[in-house]
């Protein structure tokens, strides 16, 4: 379960209260009188946040791409992923909403009260193009997300590569140390059995020359006597 402080939810709280702002913001605008300087500004003022929004959703939507290729490693579920990419959708389709109902009033506004068919079906296919300008556009972005995304991917084959090749490098020079470690241990037993030899070897000389010592000073006395 996503804590409080989950970065998402700080961001979708900023986005979220943007949303709120544009929406008195928008009722202000219905409010203002047409051909008025203040109409002007306040058209101007919520197209600029709507374009901001907008940007801020998409970076929100890649944040969620990141996560749903591991959602365990971010302490995520489908069902919380779900519930994220649903919020995005609903935040963009009441940018988009807005945007629109702005757009259409400066169309009205730049033709008068008095709209000829001719303007209005080129009002409609304004519209239209720009609706299809950002469909391509968020079609350009999600071809741009999923070449990041086999980009990230072909950095950590890489690196995943790199990893098991130091990995057997460390396995060649275990073996090898291991090898030594028995040689050596070997050279040091054969040099213990030779010096355990050489030791006998030793002992069993000096026992006939100590016997002939106890004899002659035990018939003959000890020097010194």
């Amino acid at each position: 379960m996503a804590s409080a402080q989950d970065p998402f939810y700080i961001v979708k709280d900023e986005i979220q209260e943007s949303i709120e702002k544009i929406q008195d913001t928008l009722h202000q605008w219905k409010q203002t009188p047409e051909n008025t300087g203040e109409h002007v500004h306040l058209t101007k003022e919520i197209i600029a946040s709507c374009e901001s929004i907008q940007w801020q959703v998409v970076e929100l939507e890649k944040a969620i791409s990141v996560a749903e290729r591991d959602p365990a490693y971010y302490g995520l579920n489908e069902v919380e992923i779900g519930k994220r990419r649903n919020w995005t959708s609903t935040a963009r389709n009441q940018v988009v909403s807005i945007r629109r109902c702005v757009e259409a009033g400066k169309q009205k506004s730049a033709f008068g009260h008095s709209v000829n068919p001719s303007e209005l079906v080129r009002s409609k296919q304004h519209i239209a193009q720009d609706n299809d300008d950002f469909i391509a556009s968020e079609s350009d972005q999600q071809m741009l997300l999923i070449k990041r995304q086999d980009e990230e991917l072909d950095e950590l084959s890489a690196s995943v590569q790199r990893i098991g090749g130091v990995g057997l490098t460390i396995h060649d020079e275990l073996v090898g140390q291991e090898r030594l470690l028995g040689e050596l241990s070997l050279d040091m037993e054969t040099t213990t059995n030779r010096l355990d030899f050489v030791q006998a070897c030793v002992i069993s000389l000096s026992i006939p020359i100590q016997k002939e010592y106890f004899l002659r000073f035990t018939i003959k006395g000890w020097p010194w006597s």
